[in-house]
């Protein structure tokens, strides 16, 4: 959004855990869709996400879905703006506790190897038909949804892609282009962008260049990361690499200039604050993954409807974020519980999830659907998001992420918050940065 959506993991939750389920996947639920008609009487799916704004942005398919089921309803959710410090501790609570977890729930792209490793706590999929769904994912994200014990545990919902979101109208008021395609080649690299904001910030507009360190960070990130053997945190054989990584310290190092230079406005991504900040107008641009249009279109509200716009991002695209949904075992109706877990997933929910949310689909079918290639974004000036997100995810390579990513992310971006913020000096934070995710990963 992931979406939407996310910011990381209390590791005590995490290191008291044991292992999870298994799952499959199927194209049109052959044996879960039988499920309708042989309930005796209603059942109610309880269906749990994350993520700010529009999140997931399942209300329509939602009640599409049950006006045409009555006798399985499903129950929306969406829980916390916060994934990796509140909603997956909590998850990961309920799944130890063996109640308490929804019978369908939202997992990001940063827990998946840690949920992929705990076979114990999911429903396996394959035993409801849904094996017959990999050929409508990519090889990368129908294989996570894979778990230690080779069974299927969860079906993608979004994934990431990338531009740059501006405000149009502070861009206007500091003399800059307004219009996106003059925006984008304002800033062909991250060292333009930079420059580009030294003259927003000279224009004292009133507002920061962008929003603060985790935003810019994660970016950065996800387009170094392909450069660097495909990995962020960890390699392949989930060994702790965050010292000796490029990647790492390339966007490390461009957000301490970003700070330095004074262009953030110090917001902790997702907080109530940085909510505020984008309804307010309060920094003028932020890294803009598919499912953060959902966000700033919630968080800004019909009052700034056109203030925001869509431009390239520096550097190239990249993928940040993309979630999956999986089916605790502990539900009393697996059956029904996946019937809804595939039409979430399948072409009609992900199309959905797009037009309402912004969620770029990870289904290839829902990719294709000319629904998704032709669709616009009102909200931000009729921005051709389908051409936009079709062409930005097309030759993105997996990032392995790492049973512990999640906790380690979550440490290593309170030090970028700290140094931003003053806390932490500038000469000392990267040795504190690692020494957190050495900390945290055990």
């Amino acid at each position: 959004m992931t979406n939407h959506k996310r910011l990381v993991v209390a590791g005590v939750a995490l290191t008291a855990l044991a292992a999870t389920a298994a799952c499959g996947g199927g194209s049109s639920t052959p044996a879960a869709s039988q499920s309708s008609a042989a309930a005796a009487e209603p059942v109610t799916i309880n269906v749990h996400t994350f993520g700010g704004g529009e999140n997931f942005g399942y209300d329509e398919a939602v009640k599409k879905w049950n006006a045409e089921h009555p006798n399985i309803q499903i129950k929306y959710q969406n829980l916390t703006d916060r994934f990796e410090d509140v909603y997956l501790p909590q998850l990961l609570q309920r799944l130890q506790a063996g109640a308490g977890a929804g019978d369908v729930v939202g997992i990001d792209e940063g827990a998946m190897g840690l949920m992929a490793a705990r076979p114990q706590f999911f429903a396996d999929l394959g035993e409801y038909g849904l094996q017959s769904r990999k050929a409508d994912f990519p090889a990368a994200k129908w294989e996570s949804g894979v778990n230690a014990d080779g069974k299927l545990f969860a079906l993608g919902t979004d994934i990431g892609g990338m531009t740059m979101c501006y405000r149009k109208d502070l861009f206007k008021k500091a003399g800059l282009p307004t219009e996106r395609e003059e925006v984008g080649k304002l800033w062909p690299d991250w060292n333009a962008y930079l420059e580009a904001g030294k003259k927003f910030s000279a224009a004292d507009t009133g507002a920061k260049w962008m929003d603060g360190p985790n935003t810019i960070y994660n970016v950065i990130l996800s387009q170094e990361a392909p450069k660097n053997g495909n990995m962020s945190y960890f390699d392949k054989s989930n060994q702790l690499v965050i010292e000796s990584n490029p990647a790492v310290k390339t966007a490390f190092d461009w957000v301490q200039k970003f700070s330095q230079a004074g262009l953030t406005a110090k917001l902790q991504a997702f907080s109530p604050p940085w909510n505020k900040a984008i309804k307010g107008g309060d920094f003028a641009t932020m890294g803009c993954p598919s499912w953060m249009l959902g966000v700033i279109s919630g968080a800004a509200g019909e009052a700034n409807k056109g203030n925001w716009d869509v431009a390239a991002v520096p550097g190239g695209s990249g993928n940040w974020g993309g979630s999956w949904l999986a089916v605790p075992k502990q539900t009393k109706h697996p059956k029904e519980a996946a019937e809804v877990l595939n039409y979430l997933t399948g072409k009609e929910g992900h199309v959905a999830a797009f037009k309402e949310a912004g969620a770029f689909p990870s289904s290839i079918p829902a990719q294709q659907d000319p629904e998704v290639a032709g669709l616009k974004n009102e909200y931000f000036n009729d921005v051709p998001t389908g051409e936009i997100f079709s062409a930005s995810v097309k030759d993105l390579l997996p990032v392995f992420l790492g049973e512990k990513h999640a906790q380690v992310k979550t440490s290593v971006e309170k030090v970028l918050e700290g140094m931003d913020q003053g806390a932490i000096g500038y000469d000392e934070a990267w040795s504190k940065f690692t020494a957190a995710g050495v900390k945290a990963a055990g």
